[in-house]
């Protein structure tokens, strides 16, 4: 029996001492059951079968937001528990050579029938050293495995076959806007292998910390979460939905089929298998609860709606300077100091970003940003500024304001 009420709760009491954002630790949490679930678990979905695996990718500038620090209970955990982990650094030879020796048995509770499955997860803090430099070929891997297909087949280097069985790939990484840019190929952005990504975009850290130290009381809460953990490994079968789930479910997904939280290309895809992110997500939520006994309900969608959403908030920063427009990426980087700063002097932005624009890049990234709604021109005696003003999807403020208080103006104040 375990002895958590919500194992989430539990573990973001326990990284209550860091930096890290909490939408950072809420998913390394998320990324850790799903690890620990394998592909022993399923949710059967007319005629698809969703399991438990996530391709979660921690965003946020350098040393800024404690990506690593975030990761580093997770990984601690799964190391504990010895879940089969992908080294960061690794050639794709090697990898699928790792997710075929990956391979285990389940035994279904409700048939007793035995099944095997392929279930690896991967960590990696430097998603661009695992990923590589455009490496189209891994990228097509990683896309053909999301999907936890029956049988994957791939080709050797003495140009025979082998196959997989019961694929089951758990992705969690770390990086920077300016180095996803440089990873990822320009048309692999919006479909493919980003759709099926979850990019958890932070700017700040939560909090700051000067003494991290781990009391005593959460190393003893540290010891119980792993513990449950191993309750939740053992795990397995199939889950089922409840009538009140359903009835939420109906809502919800006719009302966001015509309502993305954003309109933007780069996201397509992702707004897509948004869905499918959401009803994987329930199974989680569910495990979270020590008396979820695998039957989904309503709560559980609620609180996997809820985490989406707030993760969704930010998530176009992830791709904001990624175009064919030459200044796209400045014009990114000040849109972020404007919705940070909310007003800020011509000559103070040009200082700010002298590196990377000389003054007719600025006015045209100004220029820009007016005809997007972002900005606006303001003068006060002899000195311009650029005010920050409410843009039409409201995804570049990171406050809790309404719309009617972003647009105010700050002569106002």
């Amino acid at each position: 029996m375990r002895q958590l009420p919500n194992w989430l709760d539990a573990y973001m009491e326990y990284t209550d001492n860091q930096e890290s954002p909490d939408l950072y630790h809420k998913w390394c949490a998320v990324h850790v059951v799903a690890a620990a679930l394998q592909r022993k678990c399923f949710l059967n979905w007319g005629y698809i079968t969703f399991y438990p695996n996530f391709y979660i990718v921690l965003v946020g500038p350098a040393g800024k937001c404690r990506k690593g620090t975030a990761m580093g209970p997770a990984y601690n955990m799964m190391r504990d528990l010895s879940i089969k982990m992908a080294a960061e650094s690794i050639t794709r030879e090697a990898l699928v050579r790792e997710l075929k020796q990956s391979s285990g048995t389940q035994i279904d509770p409700v048939d007793g029938k035995m099944y095997l499955h392929a279930s690896l997860s991967i960590f990696s803090p430097e998603l661009v050293v695992f990923l590589g430099h455009n490496n189209q070929q891994l990228i097509s891997d990683l896309t053909d495995w999301y999907d936890c297909r029956e049988r994957w087949t791939y080709r050797t280097k003495n140009m025979g076959t082998d196959d997989i069985t019961g694929v089951w790939v758990n992705l969690l990484g770390a990086t920077t806007p300016d180095l996803l840019q440089t990873t990822l190929p320009l048309n692999a952005i919006g479909g493919g292998l980003t759709s099926r990504m979850i990019f958890v975009f932070e700017r700040n850290k939560r909090k700051v910390v000067p003494i991290p130290f781990v009391s005593n009381k959460n190393k003893s809460l540290g010891e119980v979460l792993t513990a449950d953990l191993e309750k939740i490994n053992m795990i397995s079968g199939q889950y089922r939905i409840t009538t009140d789930f359903l009835d939420t479910w109906i809502d919800w997904y006719t009302a966001q089929e015509g309502n993305p939280p954003f309109n933007d290309q780069r996201f397509a895809g992702y707004i897509e298998r948004r869905p499918t992110h959401v009803l994987k997500l329930s199974m989680i939520m569910n495990t979270f609860r020590a008396d979820g006994d695998q039957m989904i309900s309503k709560e559980d969608l609620l609180s996997s709606i809820a985490l989406i959403e707030a993760t969704e908030k930010n998530m176009p920063h992830t791709f904001g300077g990624v175009g064919k427009s030459q200044t796209v990426d400045v014009t990114n980087k000040v849109l972020i100091c404007l919705a940070e700063k909310k007003s800020i002097s011509m000559q103070e932005l040009i200082g700010m970003f002298y590196h990377d624009a000389d003054r007719d890049t600025m006015d045209k990234v100004i220029s820009t940003l007016q005809g997007m709604g972002a900005a606006r021109l303001r003068v006060s005696g002899t000195t311009t500024y650029i005010d920050y003003t409410y843009h039409d999807h409201a995804q570049w403020d990171n406050t809790d304001n309404s719309p009617l208080e972003v647009m105010r103006n700050p002569d106002d104040e």
